[in-house]
């Protein structure tokens, strides 16, 4: 019995100290521990999110949301003293994003994904660095207005986004009675509208608009005026990595609080932008006024009206 007291004894000490050590070292440095070790941080970006991450004509990844990735990735140099740090570029699409960044493929996802309480339960985000909507973009000559004209139709959106689930959701609850087909991308939900394979076309305004401002003739369409949602957009990044994710909003907040962000807003939405030469012309909305002025990360759209 004594023996056995012992190892019972013996058991439990080791058992607290485990607890005491806590999750190992590597679980504790995340992110920035692999970037040190592998000497190279990957961003995560699209190829058509005009203008926030998108292919220009020489095929180089830029837009608003990579200038932003950039100021990151130099605060990262700065924080493990790796000027030489190689910056490693993956594709990745609205249905790709989270598993390639949950699975550890890439370390920011640099594009214009919404920042949603729903996925913050698989990934985290830095702080929102726009703010738009879910509404639909449609040919005027289809006169479509609202959801109640769409009933019985076929709309599109883009598969593994927010915009899919909320007009599918919206589809049961008011039994409208809308086919929704999924499409790979933007472009190709844009040019089934386009060639009548659907009539209206979901995703967030500020995509609506570069779309239509790149197509062939911007005054055929129109974009509903009712906005379905409030979309924050941010910059993702691991779950459960406080370290990183202090390095990524302080590289934030930093140019933020600085105006730097002025410049780079007016650069990709108040001028042309590559490759066409195209001004979407929209000004800072005042709700992302205000979180310039008040940096936030919340996934809550109440946080935003």
């Amino acid at each position: 019995m004594d023996n056995v007291r012992r190892i019972l004894s013996v058991g439990l000490v080791t058992l607290s100290a485990l607890v005491l050590a806590g999750p190992p070292a590597s679980a504790q440095e995340g992110t920035l521990k692999k970037i040190k070790e592998t000497g190279t941080i990957t961003l995560g970006h699209r190829d058509a999110s005009i203008p926030f991450s998108y292919f220009d004509d020489k095929q180089a990844a830029i837009g608003y949301a990579m200038d932003l990735c950039g100021k990151i990735v130099d605060a990262v140099k700065a924080e493990l003293k790796m000027p030489n740090l190689q910056v490693k570029l993956n594709p990745v699409t609205s249905a790709t994003r989270i598993p390639l960044m949950a699975n550890g493929t890439v370390d920011l996802e640099c594009g214009s994904t919404t920042n949603n309480l729903e996925r913050q339960k698989q990934v985290s985000f830095t702080i929102t660095h726009f703010v738009t909507a879910n509404r639909f973009v449609s040919k005027k000559a289809s006169n479509l207005k609202d959801l109640n004209d769409l009933k019985g139709k076929t709309v599109v959106s883009t598969s593994g986004t927010t915009n899919i689930k909320q007009i599918t959701e919206l589809n049961g609850q008011k039994n409208l009675g809308i086919t929704i087909l999924p499409a790979k991308d933007h472009a190709e939900a844009f040019l089934m509208v386009e060639t009548g394979r659907a009539v209206a076309f979901f995703m967030d305004d500020i995509l609506l608009y570069s779309l239509v401002a790149s197509s062939k003739s911007p005054s055929e369409w129109t974009i509903s005026a009712d906005a379905l949602s409030v979309e924050p957009y941010g910059i993702m990044l691991r779950k459960d990595d406080p370290s990183f994710k202090k390095v990524v909003d302080g590289a934030m907040t930093s140019v933020y609080k600085s105006g730097e962000i002025n410049k780079i807003y007016a650069k990709w939405f108040l001028s042309p932008v590559p490759p066409k030469g195209i001004n979407l012309n929209v000004p800072m909305s005042e709700v992302f006024k205000h979180v310039v002025a008040k940096p936030t990360d919340s996934g809550d759209p109440n946080d935003y009206k």
